[in-house]
Parts: structure tokens; C-alpha cells; sequence
């Protein structure tokens, strides 16, 4: 099954930048369940085709996908998951797509999960003499303490480390995540950045709506206390929730807006008391939602990046995020967001101070606008291209 849709607004300029480059992507989920990581890889792809390149995608595919994919996508056969049967798992590289691969000729292997259909990938390019690239997106060993697996952490990490060992260069978020695979024993020439950047037309303080929000129940002088993401467990939904619990403890009155939607939203749904919950919002009623709130409470450990962090830094909206390196990357603590330990308690009091003070939260926000306008998508892209064309250069 081949898929081909281009659903992301497009610019033309410097067409030649990618000329020449044949990239094959590898990726475990490209567009069957929407996350952050296949959004920026769809960016990835309609950003080289933009620019001269000739790109093929090889995926597992779901038959009610979350969005349209962004070029030629090779659907590639995949179980689910047991126990998130959202999620699929390519069991290897069959021969008739590795032959796909072949007939395409790429100059250039893209493989964006340390998973059987990845590690397939990486000994076809062996044998095609093509270079390797891997692109890390999360931190898969932290989920196994979500799932009673705790025990697997070390064979997680191991794997990794084999898989991004054998790959030619490494691109990694930030440097918090350039760490991590160094102290995995990855050689540091061969990690590069590849960074996030944010849709500043969707996620924008424009988009702050109050009447909006009054018909969700909100007076104006309420601080609205937002979550942000897939409802999963790894997005730390179990801390939010205690958080929630103790500001109640200490009388404050909250009712959280929780956008977003998962397998995991009536566990939440059960446990947060009175909240909103908006589910999976695209577009500006996404934006108009973030931004009309006013703190973010991010309590995830899990994120290599942090999307989140940053589409509500853009919305000026004032974010209270676990102090983990994906968000010390990004925010400078008590300027343009705050970075807490990441305990019930901590949060709350964190919370608190913001809620009694709207200057503070006035002037984190504005900073985090700033913040925000430093990290551009054509530009962390072009990053990409220069290490495609490094690689073929050598």
C-alpha cells in the first residue's frame, strides 16, 4: 500500500538545497497515532522534497490513521503492541520491501527507532554501502517503569546503544540527550543536533480567547491550570493528578483543561475530579486553547525534546515543567518557564506562588515568547540536510 498526501503548508525557497539526495525513511510510527516525533519527521520529509530531494517513507500503517502522511509512504506488515494495541511493531524488513528499497537507490538510510524494522534498515545500508543515519526522538528505557518492567531497563539501554553504535551519525534533539548516548558509550563525532522548532502561526498569544474560555465555565480571573499532550502514563498523568489533589488540600480551587487524548484518559478522568477534558484538538483550536490558558504543568520525564514546553512557551502561556535535562534545554528557570523537582508537592508549591502572582506569570510569559522565536523549523531542517550531505561527501 503506497499513501501519498502532503498535509503541511510548504515553502519554495531554496529548492536546490536538498538537490540530488535519495533519502529511504525508516520510522515505527509515521502517521498511524499522532505524536511529536512523527510530526517533526513528516515535517523532515515535505521540508527535503521542498528542496530538491526524492524521499520514500517505510512505516507501519494503521487503517484509520491519525493524519495524512507527507510524501510516499510504503506501508510495511506490523502487530500491535500487546497491551497498547495504538502502537504497531514491524516484526523485521521483509525481502520485498528491502527490494523496494533497493529499486528506490537511496543515497542516504534515515532510521528513526531502535526496532526490528530499524535494525533491518541499518544491515541493508551495510550491504548497500549506504551511510546510516539514526534520529533519536525519546527515551524509550524511562517508559518500562510505567509498565511494571523495570527489570528490561538495562536491556532497553543496551539496545540502544547497539543500535545507535552502528549507525553513521546520530542526531539528537539537545545536549541533554547528546549526553545520555555518550554515557551509553556512543562516540561523541558521531552525534549531531537536530533540534525542534515550533508552528508560530498555530501556537501564538493571539490566539488567546477569554469568551472562549468563559464557555467552558472559566471566569476571566480564573488561573486555568493546563495539560498538554497524549494522555499516557509516561507523560506523567499519576503526578498531575497528585498535584491536582494537593492544591485541593490547600483550597485552591482547580479545575484543570487537559488537551490532548490517549489510552490512558479514563484512568485520568477517573482519578482528577473536576476537570475539562477538550480531547485531540489540531490547528487553531488547539492554539486558541493553549493559549488561553495560563500555566502549563508538564510533569513528564520521559520527553528527549519537550514539544509541549515550547508550543506553550509561544502561546506566552507560563510553564511549571519537571526539571529533567529535554527542559532545561529549553527553558532558563524563574525567566522564561520554571523548572521544578518533580514531586506532587514541589509542583503545588510552585503553582501557588504563580496563581497568587499574575506579574510573574505576565513576565514568564513574555520572556518564553522570546524563548520561542529562537527555534525555527526551516532552520533546524537545513541542519539535517548538511548532515545528509556531509555524510555523502566523506
Amino acid at each position: 500500500m503506497l499513501q501519498n498526501a502532503r498535509p503541511y503548508a510548504v515553502s519554495y525557497d531554496r529548492p536546490e538545497l536538498a538537490a540530488g539526495l535519495r533519502v529511504a525513511l525508516f520510522s515505527g510510527n509515521y502517521n498511524y497515532t499522532r505524536d511529536g516525533a512523527n510530526k517533526a519527521l513528516n515535517r523532515l520529509v515535505g521540508h527535503l522534497l521542498d528542496h530538491g530531494a526524492a524521499v520514500r517513507v517505510y512505516s507501519p500503517t494503521g487503517k484509520r490513521p491519525a493524519f495524512d502522511p507527507v510524501g510516499d509512504l510504503v506501508s510495511v506488515p506490523s502487530i500491535a503492541i500487546p497491551g497498547r494495541s495504538e502502537f504497531r511493531l514491524a516484526l523485521g524488513l521483509p525481502r520485498r520491501i528491502a527490494q523496494d528499497v533497493r529499486n528506490f537507490a537511496p543515497n542516504v538510510i534515515h532510521v528513526s527507532a531502535p526496532d526490528w524494522l530499524g535494525t533491518g534498515a541499518q544491515r541493508l545500508a551495510g550491504e548497500m554501502g549506504v551511510p546510516i543515519v539514526a534520529s533519536m526522538h525519546t527515551r524509550f528505557e524511562t517508559y518500562l517503569d510505567f509498565y511494571g518492567l523495570r527489570g528490561l531497563r538495562q536491556w532497553a539501554v543496551n539496545r540502544q546503544r547497539d543500535f545507535y553504535c552502528a549507525s553513521d551519525r546520530v542526531l539528537v534533539p539537545n545536549g541533554a540527550s547528546k549526553k545520555d548516548l555518550r554515557a551509553m558509550g556512543v562516540p561523541v563525532e558521531r552525534i549531531g543536533i537536530w533540534s525542534r522548532g515550533v508552528e508560530h502561526d498555530v501556537f501564538s498569544p493571539a490566539r488567546r480567547d477569554l469568551a472562549w474560555r468563559r464557555t467552558l465555565g472559566y471566569s476571566n480571573d480564573d488561573v486555568v491550570l493546563l495539560f498538554f499532550g497524549r494522555l499516557v502514563r509516561e507523560k506523567g498523568i499519576a503526578t498531575f493528578v497528585r498535584t491536582i489533589a494537593e492544591l485541593r488540600r490547600r483550597e485552591l480551587a482547580v479545575r484543570p483543561l487537559i488537551v490532548g487524548d490517549g489510552p490512558a484518559r479514563a484512568e485520568m478522568e477517573a482519578q482528577v475530579g473536576e476537570a475539562v477534558f477538550l480531547g485531540h484538538l489540531d490547528g487553531a483550536d488547539l492554539g486558541r486553547a493553549v493559549a488561553s490558558a495560563d500555566i502549563l504543568l508538564n510533569p513528564s520525564l520521559t520527553e528527549a525534546f519537550g514539544n509541549v514546553n515550547l508550543e506553550a512557551m509561544a502561546a506566552g502561556i507560563c510553564v511549571v515543567s519537571a526539571s529533567v535535562g529535554s527542559a532545561s534545554a529549553i527553558i532558563a528557570h524563574g525567566k522564561d518557564g520554571l523548572l521544578i523537582d518533580p514531586d506532587p508537592g514541589s509542583f503545588a508549591d510552585a503553582i501557588e506562588r504563580l496563581a497568587s502572582d499574575r506579574i510573574a506569570r505576565q513576565r514568564i510569559g513574555q520572556n518564553a515568547i522570546a524563548t520561542a522565536q529562537c527555534y525555527q523549523w526551516h532552520e533546524v531542517l537545513d541542519d539535517v540536510v548538511r548532515s545528509y550531505r556531509n555524510l555523502i561527501t566523506v
